[in-house]
Formats: C-alpha cells, sequence, structure tokens
C-alpha cells in the first residue's frame, strides 16, 4: 500500500501565508502580508549572538533552557510584573512560540476534551487542538470593539473543557483584552477548573499607551495559566525562534515532558544572546523606543491605507492594521487579496483564513507595518492603482 499521510492532518491543507508569499514573489509584490521585519535587528542583539558563537557556546544546552537565561527571564518577568516566579522550576525554554503552543496542548488536554478558541484566531491554534485528538469551540470576536459575547462564553464552558487559548496582543485585529474582560474570563476557568494557554507574543509592542496585563497575574489564574512569550517579535529576530513559557511547577513538568521528545533544546547562541539581551535592553531605553518607532509605522501605513480607500481599524498593539475593503466591490477577502498581489503588487493577508467558517468573516484585509519606511512608501505608490478602481 501506498504510504499515506496520517488521518490527523486531514483538513489541513496549505496555509494561506504560504500562498500570499509564493504569489508576492511570483509577481514582485511588495510584501506586507506575513509579520516579519524587513529592517535590521538592533545591532546590540546581533552583537551579543556573534559573541557567544565566537566563544564558542555551540553545543546542547539543558533541554528546558540555560540557566542563566531563565533567572534573567525571571528577572524581566519581576520588572515587568512584580511578581517573582521560580527560574528553575516554572520556565521553560523552547524553540519559539509555536513549538510551545503543540507542547501546552499536548502536555494537558487530552482526546475527546474541549479547548475554547476566539475566532479570528491565529492558524496554529486548531489545527495544534485537533492534533491532541480535541476538539477546538469557537467564540467570536465582533466589531466594532472585538469583544465576546458573554453569553456565549459563558456557554462555550461544559464539563469537557479543558483549556482556552488566549492572545494578547491579539493577531489579527491588534486588540488588547482589557482588564475587565481577563477578569471575567479568569473568573470563569477558576469556576470550571479549565486551563489557560496565553499566547502573549507582541506583549512588548503595545501602543498609544495601552498596558498589556498577563492574565497569569490575575487572582487564581497563576496556577491554571501557560503564559507564551518569544523573542522574534519584540527583538526583529523571528528566524531565531527563541520562545519562552511560564507556569506552575506542576504544568511545567509536563510541558517540559513534551517539549524534551519535540526539539528537546534549540540554538544555545541565541540563548546565550537573549541572556544579555535581556538585562541591557532594559537599561537602555529599547523598550520604549520599540513602541514609537512602531507607532510610526503604524501611523505611516494607516495614513497611505485610509487615503486609497481602504480605512483602518483601530488598533492597540501588535504590528498589523485590519482595513475595510468593502468599498471596492469585493465578495470576500481572498479574491482581494489575490488581486491586490497579482495586479496591483501589494502582499496582504485575508483575515478569513483566522475563522472556522470563512464565510462568516468581516470583509478585511491584514497588513503587516513591521517595515521599513521605503517598504511602506514603494507599497503607498503601487497601492495608488486602487484608487482608479474605485473612480
Amino acid at each position: 500500500m501506498a504510504a499515506q499521510a496520517a488521518d490527523r492532518l486531514k483538513g489541513f491543507g496549505t496555509s494561506i501565508f504560504t500562498e500570499i508569499s509564493s504569489l508576492a514573489v511570483k509577481h514582485g509584490a511588495v510584501n506586507l502580508g506575513q509579520g516579519f521585519p524587513d529592517f535590521p535587528a538592533p545591532d546590540f542583539v546581533k552583537e551579543a549572538a556573534l559573541r557567544h558563537i565566537r566563544e564558542d557556546r555551540n553545543q546542547y544546552a539543558l533541554s528546558w533552557g540555560l540557566p542563566r537565561l531563565r533567572a534573567a527571564l525571571a528577572a524581566n518577568w519581576l520588572r515587568r510584573h512584580g511578581q517573582p516566579i521560580d527560574a528553575d522550576q516554572e520556565i521553560t525554554v523552547a524553540s519559539g512560540a509555536t513549538e510551545l503552543l503543540i507542547d501546552a496542548v499536548l502536555a494537558l488536554v487530552n482526546p475527546g476534551d474541549e479547548v475554547i478558541v476566539f475566532e479570528p484566531f491565529y492558524d496554529a491554534y486548531v489545527p495544534d487542538i485537533q492534533m491532541a485528538g480535541a476538539i477546538p469551540r469557537v467564540v467570536t470576536l465582533r466589531l466594532p470593539n472585538w469583544r465576546w459575547d458573554p453569553a456565549e462564553l459563558r456557554a462555550a464552558f461544559t464539563p469537557e473543557t479543558r483549556a482556552v487559548i488566549l492572545n494578547t496582543p491579539h493577531n489579527p485585529t491588534g486588540k488588547m483584552f482589557s482588564l475587565d474582560e481577563l477578569r471575567e474570563l479568569a473568573g470563569l476557568c477558576c469556576e470550571h477548573d479549565v486551563v489557560v494557554i496565553s499566547d502573549e507574543v507582541y506583549s512588548e509592542i503595545t501602543l498609544d499607551g495601552a498596558r498589556h496585563v498577563p492574565i497569569a497575574t490575575l487572582p487564581g489564574m497563576r496556577d491554571r495559566t501557560v503564559t507564551i512569550d518569544s523573542m522574534g517579535k519584540t527583538f526583529s529576530v523571528t528566524g531565531w525562534k527563541v520562545g519562552w513559557a511560564v507556569a506552575s511547577p506542576a504544568i511545567t513538568q509536563a510541558l517540559r515532558g513534551v517539549h524534551q521528545f519535540v526539539t528537546f533544546t534549540n540554538a544555545v547562541p541565541f540563548q546565550e544572546a537573549l541572556a544579555d539581551v535581556l538585562t541591557e535592553a532594559a537599561t537602555n531605553d529599547f523598550y520604549d523606543t520599540l513602541r514609537a518607532t512602531y507607532t510610526r509605522r503604524r501611523d505611516q501605513l494607516a495614513a497611505i491605507l485610509d487615503g486609497v480607500g481602504l480605512p483602518t481599524l483601530p488598533i492597540q498593539g501588535a504590528y498589523f492594521l485590519l482595513s475595510d475593503i468593502t468599498g471596492l466591490g469585493f465578495t470576500d477577502d481572498v479574491s482581494f487579496c489575490r488581486h491586490l498581489c497579482i495586479d496591483v503588487g501589494v502582499a496582504a493577508i485575508p483575515p478569513s483564513a483566522f475563522y472556522a467558517d470563512p464565510k462568516t468573516a468581516p470583509v478585511l484585509a491584514r497588513f503587516c507595518f513591521a517595515k521599513k519606511a521605503e517598504t511602506i512608501e514603494a507599497a503607498a505608490e503601487r497601492l495608488k492603482k486602487l484608487q482608479k478602481r474605485r473612480h
């Protein structure tokens, strides 16, 4: 019998990111689709990695992360959130946030369990749930403020609910869940004895004074939350793949049990570099500069999109803008994004890919502003073609 893919892969297909990125290359489009910076990482970040490579720190690390990195991560958590954590028993370092997401699901969720996810959702969440043999329960965030309906959220919790996957700041909407929303969710999780897997990879990229609050810091949540973060987005090194999870000792032990058989460990020079970088970034105004720079990029792209008839929605964090494309005559976002890439020469992502049923998605397009000013200006010239379509 010819080899066949496992049943758990049925329905996965090719991600929209792969399709749009391939179209962008084929048609020479300015890529405002996939969420990675096209500008250099900070010099002090790159120099740290080079230093450790030259000093020959290139062999395996302890599976769950270098002790000095975990100590630096614990100090960073205390600095940001005012709560001490145990670097030895509550932090796991792995190969990026995407790995830690599947590690957490496999560590905590049994076949047949239910996991609540909020749509629009990052495209890895539902496949992770399905690969664990569990069942996704979708709660929709709705415009204008991307809020859940409290009754719908409460109804999603059943005796089979094992976990909730939360993402704040949120991709693709740029929403940051308010303290009241986090308290509502935390109350339900405590009531139903449910754990939260909280994806917080954009936690340092906040805009207009918005304050990031990890749900793990709320009463009753420390022992029932896995907080996942990464250096890739914050330090513009998405290819380095260094992520970490903060969780109680019991959850951490389960998480490490999966991680050791997935990647075992990850690049040691980058772990060493992050330990140095966290210490330096806390004292060199890096984070304030990061937020100010992303605010300028957001404002630059928003002005361009608004100017060509693609009005943008407000955001509080991350580095994406959603534009309302209903005025251009397209019935769905996929056909618009294909047209935009092939005929206009700018790549964007259709957010319907983040919905369980794409037909229920609002007609929007997601643009990434983690780009050089020149890249955004190059896109602006091409986007002027859309103005002609409107007349």
